[in-house]
């Protein structure tokens, strides 16, 4: 359930005043929404709340192997090279492995850096490392992406600025979270299916029986309670405002935008059937949709990419063809919608696989080599930059780090890298440390 009145402290019973008032089967939702509509008004006070360029990045948890996708070596040994043949490229003289022959043909569409050194092969802080661009360390929880562009930047519409489609990112290290910002800045979490013919978004449409003018007689209830209450309230200018927030809280679950960016049953069932009918291909539609109707950073999350055996069936059969198909169908839709030069599109994967196939004919964790891909907001398509050995073992030029690749999406969405952030007691933390990927800008 969705607890309107997040931030109000438990007496002591355990309960809070009010804490039976409450709308909407909400479990799904990683964000208190009253405290993140509190942030609205003060960030656009401080005009951080004008629109920019925004990002949808696709998270495959697990390490894709770079080897049977984006890198391949079709003159190494069997062991390294696997069953895949290469094919070539929209690029002369780049080539793909041969489950990825949509993305082949589409590379002048993005960029993909084949020198990128994750330095890093333990899940869970992968998802911390590569969403935030900082190393996981216990004593500093970093924010992720999506949680300082919620901070810095606010609101657009209704919708929350932050929202993530499916679960599939490891909070182990606290990867793809708020951090020192706060739970308020935490993303808005979708884990609904949006290919399922039932299909219907928890966080903004209320369990069955609950119509609008059951919202409404809870919204009078919430009011004659604080009525009474506030008679003894120290405070009741601060609850005044505080209770405004949660009505515009209710306003958005049911405002007419938010309901209608979910509504992906409207879309043309040809467009849908050009991303796929999987849950990863409509989650790339749900994510232009919503970043249509002003969310400025949408997580896609995408499972199953931890191929230690029998890797070459789970790709060629269920992972990689979603992706192929899919990818490329948002940069197409993005550009037909004149949203592609304000859109960043990344998709990054925990690390790399291990040139050697093993015993299980699949392939191991690889902390030294994998690949990144970003398109629009200006990036050059049919950018392939560095090169790994032989093997593909390492990068053998145009070597950048995690830090690097997370500082060149900041860069993309306005974020200055020596932009100060500040923890709860006031200890301020610089954005990024990494350098910015100058063939890229």
């Amino acid at each position: 359930m969705l607890n309107i009145l997040s931030g109000i402290s438990k007496n002591c019973a355990g309960t809070t005043r009010r804490s039976f008032l409450q709308i909407g089967s909400l479990g799904a939702a990683g964000v208190a929404l009253p405290t993140l509509l509190r942030q609205e008004q003060a960030l656009a006070k401080a005009g951080k709340s004008a629109p920019g360029v925004n990002c949808i990045f696709v998270w495959s948890q697990g390490g894709v192997s770079h080897h049977d996708t984006l890198d391949p070596k079709p003159q190494a040994p069997q062991s390294v090279r696997g069953e895949f043949g290469a094919i070539d490229t929209a690029v002369p003289g780049v080539q793909f492995a041969d489950i990825c022959p949509r993305l082949a043909t589409e590379l002048n569409r993005f960029a993909v850096l084949r020198g990128w050194n994750p330095k890093n092969g333990s899940h869970g802080v992968a998802d911390a490392w590569c969403m935030s661009g900082r190393n996981f360390n216990p004593a500093m929880h970093y924010p992720c992406m999506g949680s300082v562009v919620s901070q810095q930047r606010g609101f657009l519409s209704a919708l929350p600025p932050f929202i993530q489609l499916g679960n599939s990112v490891d909070r182990s290290f606290h990867g793809g979270q708020a951090g020192f910002l706060g739970l308020e800045y935490n993303p808005f979490e979708i884990h609904s299916d949006p290919n399922s013919a039932q299909f219907s978004v928890r966080d903004i449409t209320p369990p069955a029986g609950v119509i609008p003018a059951r919202v409404g007689r809870r919204r009078e209830m919430l009011a004659k309670i604080d009525a009474l209450q506030k008679q003894a309230e120290l405070q009741p200018v601060a609850y005044a405002a505080l209770d405004e927030h949660y009505k515009t809280a209710l306003n958005m679950i049911t405002a007419p935008e938010t309901k209608q960016a979910f509504a992906i049953e409207h879309e043309d069932p040809r467009l849908r059937d050009r991303y796929g009918r999987t849950m990863f291909g409509q989650n790339c539609l749900l994510a232009r949709r919503l970043i249509q109707a002003g969310v400025r950073f949408v997580t896609v999350s995408d499972p199953g990419w931890d191929n230690h055996a029998d890797c070459f069936n789970a790709l060629k059969k269920t992972r990689v063809p979603p992706v192929d198909q899919a990818l490329p169908e948002l940069l197409i839709d993005l550009e037909q919608h004149g949203l592609l030069d304000t859109t960043l599109v990344v998709w990054m994967s925990d690390f790399g696989r291990t040139p050697k196939i093993n015993s299980a004919i699949g392939r191991d964790h690889w902390a030294t080599a994998g690949f990144a891909i970003m398109a629009g907001a200006g990036v050059p398509g049919g950018s392939v930059l560095g090169a790994t050995d032989d093997e593909g073992g390492a990068p053998i030029r145009d070597e950048y780090l995690t830090d690097d690749v997370v500082a060149t999406i900041y860069t993309k969405l306005g974020l200055p890298l020596d932009l100060l952030l500040h923890t709860a007691d006031g200890r301020p933390i610089r954005l990024s440390e990494g350098r910015v990927i100058k063939e890229w800008m």
